[in-house]
């Protein structure tokens, strides 16, 4: 493989072409000081086999922080954490560059009362925040905070340092006449509006000039009245002349959600989407070239550098999702790779202030997230010493976690479904266009489960008699949710209209081929995406939502693009508004103020209104003794992310509570 090759980023020699993009955990403390934590999810994806790794952004000044947990190194007493992390990520081979970063006009209010300020001014419209312009002693003070920082990265061990000049950040947003309306020598012209990263890049390299430089820059913005393909070229020539090692291609700015997503992309979006718009830089430079965007599979880095787009491969999120993505890719670890869905969540979290999360690895971060644990499989030494019989009961992605993870283990796994095939709601999340990307979540942990020889007997109901027939020690419950009963009284409508609900419009759309017009009374996940499915084929459809955002439980880059195709299909979005009564073929709409309106519910009403927990089972388990454990849906309707991990965890548990069950005697008792 050519992704498996060493390379060199000037003097540093790789191990191979794999970066690990610089991404944000929310894993440090709140004064902004390294945890264990982070020391190690970053040892992890060094042994999980990566050339480099970039952590995550770092600011200069405490008056610029991005997050209320994110990494700084704007003083000294944050040089050894940083050190302990270097010293970590190095153990297991990995060279380790840092990120320096100053957000400038992206600045947020309301996180620490971080001041925005920019070329001009301008307000954020991520945030609404009117932004203040830089005076020119503050962009000398700025570039002096820079060179700081770099020495501090260089005392705690890293070898080399990346300015952050993309993604709409503050040299981005002096670069782009979009943004940059000043008159003085840091505005106008491309040499004054590159005047303020290249001064910056200069004062760093007098003050340490063998300590590797590389730049981070958005290819394009992805918007009318940026810079254009040959401004990014002259500049990415001049960074090659000031001494720049490399330079790190991404796209778009994170400005707001409609740029956004060229930043961090949607499922949509190709796989390998920036490649195109990184050739052209490429081949105007001779210093190394690395390239970021929906790299899922080694495939997709493997055809960047076949194609000539880059050097090296800047792998983000598929390494939140896998952090032994490479060793798997390189065939050194035998299991499949953990594939990124491109949900987003991992980035939503963080804009939330939360800690990084994946719904595909939901141990991430945690001490359960090292390959031991994450393929126990792996390592039969590992393995329990007094397997237990374990049933778990629902083959959906929860069921299918526990009986990977308690097989793994050691201990005897049998699922049942009582639907004809495993895999529960999963047909419905991946019925809606472009959402076949969510498949790896179901396809990987089926293949673990035929190689490690779990029996999934599908078409099973669960019986007291079957239960006591198979006598399982330990029963885990992952039998999901049903769709709740309609919300409002559908009597008095006219008989013409059909009434279903979006489940049985994602499994079969066939069912709605004769009508032209459907009315969605539920803009959540499923309703919108249901909507997306229908007009797609051409159907008028009009979306009733409670709430005040449509598809609120979506990561807002994918929200965002989805009701953007919603709209440009013609779709009525109303919101804030429920129904107040359905009859004949309309449903009359109160708003919050009290304002009521009717609207034409068109061919067909369709029910999007959320999931009621499935319990069923659960009387049988204790009508025969079976000690058991709800996980998933079916104890608190969520995403993958809550039922994948309560499927790991409910599996990793068995373990300790024989063990507690041991040390007390006999059979403890169930905790409500």
């Amino acid at each position: 493989m050519l992704l498996a090759q060493p390379g060199h980023i000037g003097r540093l020699k790789l191990r191979n072409r794999v970066v690990m993009a610089p991404m944000g955990t929310n894993y440090s403390t709140t004064d902004g000081l390294s945890t264990e934590r982070d020391r190690m999810y970053y040892a992890e994806r060094a042994r999980g086999g990566v050339g480099m790794i970039m952590t995550e952004a770092m600011v200069v000044t405490e008056f610029a922080r991005p997050h209320h947990n994110s990494l700084c190194v704007y003083h000294d007493r944050f040089i050894p954490g940083l050190a302990s992390i270097v010293e970590a990520i190095k153990s297991h081979g990995a060279l380790v560059c840092a990120q320096l970063n100053h957000r400038g006009a992206l600045l947020r209010r309301h996180v620490l009362n971080m001041e925005p300020v920019g070329p001009s001014p301008w307000k954020n419209p991520n945030t609404g925040d009117d932004v203040r312009p830089l005076a020119v002693a503050e962009i000398v003070e700025i570039q002096k905070l820079f060179v700081a920082a770099t020495r501090r990265l260089y005392q705690a061990g890293y070898d080399g340092v990346e300015i952050h000049a993309g993604n709409g950040y503050l040299f981005q947003q002096f670069f782009t006449p979009r943004l940059n309306h000043r008159t003085d020598p840091y505005g106008g012209s491309f040499e004054n509006r590159a005047r303020f990263l290249f001064e910056t890049l200069d004062r760093v390299k007098q003050a340490l000039p063998d300590f590797p430089l590389i730049v981070r820059l958005s290819a394009t913005e992805f918007t009318e009245g940026g810079y254009s393909e040959a401004d990014v070229i002259e500049l990415s020539k001049g960074l090659e002349k000031l001494g720049v090692v490399a330079l790190d291609l991404s796209g778009g700015s994170n400005e707001s959600p409609q740029l956004s997503k060229y930043c961090i992309q949607p499922p949509s979006f190709p796989r390998g989407c920036l490649g195109p718009y990184a050739k052209p830089i490429k081949q105007a430079v001779t210093i190394p070239v690395l390239v970021a965007g929906r790299v899922v599979d080694p495939e997709d880095a493997e055809k960047l550098l076949a194609d000539g787009c880059a050097d090296f491969i800047s792998v983000g999120r598929a390494l939140y999702a896998d952090p032994h993505w490479c060793a798997k890719a390189f065939g050194e670890v035998k299991a499949p790779i953990r594939k990124c869905i491109a949900c987003n969540v991992c980035f939503e979290r963080l804009t939330l202030e939360k800690d990084v999360a994946c719904v595909h690895n939901p141990v991430i971060g945690t001490e359960f997230e090292t390959l031991e644990h994450a393929e126990p499989q792996l390592f039969p030494e590992r393995r329990t010493k007094a397997p237990k019989r374990v049933l778990v009961i629902g083959a959906g992605v929860t069921g299918l976690e526990a009986a990977r993870a308690a097989a793994a283990r050691g201990h005897y796994v049998e699922v049942w479904e009582k639907a004809a095939q495993p895999g529960g709601q999963m047909p419905l999340a991946m019925a809606a266009p472009d959402k076949m990307e969510v498949e790896p979540v179901l396809g990987y942990r089926l293949a673990m489960l035929r190689e490690l020889g779990v029996r999934i007997r599908t078409s099973m109901n669960a019986t007291v008699a079957a239960i006591r027939a198979y006598a399982p020690e330990f029963a885990i419950v992952a039998t999901g949710v049903q769709p709740r009963a309609h919300p409002f009284d559908v009597s008095q409508l006219d008989g013409a209209v059909r009434v279903l609900h979006a489940w049985d419009v994602l499994r079969d759309p066939s069912l709605l081929a004769a009508v032209k017009r459907v009315t969605i009374i539920g803009g959540g996940m499923v309703g919108a995406e249901a909507a997306d499915l229908l007009t797609v084929s051409g159907k008028q459809c009009t979306i009733v939502e409670i709430l005040g955002t449509i598809a609120a439980g979506m990561a807002r880059n994918n929200r965002m693009e989805l009701v953007e195709r919603l709209a440009a299909r013609g779709t009525q979005m109303f919101t804030r508004v429920k129904v107040e009564r359905a009859a004949g073929t309309a449903l009359t709409l109160g708003a919050e103020d009290g304002a009521t309106r009717d609207i034409d519910i068109g061919d067909a009403l369709v029910f999007a209104t959320g999931p009621a927990p499935v319990r069923d089972v659960v009387p049988m388990l204790e009508e025969t003794g079976v000690d058991y454990e709800l996980a998933g849906d079916c104890y608190r309707p969520g995403d993958f992310l809550s039922c994948l991990r309560d499927g790991w965890l409910a599996a990793l548990s068995v373990d300790h509570r024989f063990r507690r069950d041991n040390k007390q005697g006999g059979k403890s008792e169930r905790v409500a």
